[in-house]
């Protein structure tokens, strides 16, 4: 009876597992790739006017944070983002600046979040260690490496469309208060949108990748030194939204 009841448990518990991990982009477990960037499946959702950002690793999601340098110059980022067929100026860009691509940071070396306190100690530039929440707009340049991306610089002189939460640097950077949520092997974030049928329509991939800023704090700011995965292999956005 006892070993009747395990196997009906141990059902439950796949079925639980696999019904969360369905959908969107499934990737093959790769030994080469540090676990808490392995990606084995990526995914958007909705839910009425939200839509859920989920990424799941062969390894503890998130226990993996860069280590501190002292400067933001030179300093390093680590993220989980979903690069998407979205028009930038879904959330406040201007048209047809890049790619639109969802984030999940953590960088020690300083805050680019300035209306949040995170860690709630009552500063609001303390707290870029703590995993958090990015709409960033994606372009390549040379300057960062062959066929590398990096954040688009806002060139001096200039002001371009931005949203609301633009966090003040000189790049195209949202810093919206969508809380990321790590459970063992996944991070979720739900993100409000006024049209939940444009993100219904678009498609996306799932990265893994750590930036650097540049030494110069100059243009390029922000550059992708190192991708550690890309959940379809080719950075072609193969994911439908709800499939």
């Amino acid at each position: 009876m006892q070993t009747f009841k395990t196997a009906i448990l141990c059902a439950a518990l796949f079925a639980g597992s696999a019904f969360a991990h369905e959908g969107g982009i499934a990737s093959k477990a790769d030994k080469a790739v540090k676990a808490p960037f392995d990606i084995v499946h990526s995914r958007i959702t909705t839910e009425g006017n939200v839509a859920i950002f989920h990424m799941a690793v062969s390894g503890k999601a998130g226990a993996s944070r860069p280590s501190k340098v002292g400067k933001m110059a030179g300093s390093t980022v680590f993220s989980y983002v979903w690069p998407t067929s979205l028009a930038p100026s879904v959330v406040g860009f201007e048209p047809k600046s890049g790619i639109l691509a969802f984030a999940v940071t953590s960088h020690p070396d300083f805050d680019d979040t300035p209306l949040y306190d995170e860690n709630g100690d009552g500063k609001l530039d303390n707290d870029g260690d703590l995993w958090h929440s990015h709409w960033v707009v994606l372009t390549k340049d040379a300057a960062c490496g062959k066929g590398a991306l990096k954040v688009v610089d806002i060139p001096g002189g200039t002001e371009p469309r931005l949203p609301k939460t633009w966090p003040g640097a000189p790049i195209l950077i949202d810093s919206p208060a969508w809380s990321p949520v790590f459970s063992k092997d996944s991070v979720e974030v739900r993100v409000p949108f006024d049209d939940i049928g444009v993100v219904q329509a678009s498609t996306f991939d799932g990265v893994t990748s750590a930036l650097r800023v540049n030494a110069s704090m100059h243009n390029p700011l922000l550059c992708v030194s190192d991708v550690f995965k890309v959940a379809s292999g080719d950075l072609s956005l193969p994911g439908k939204v709800n499939h």
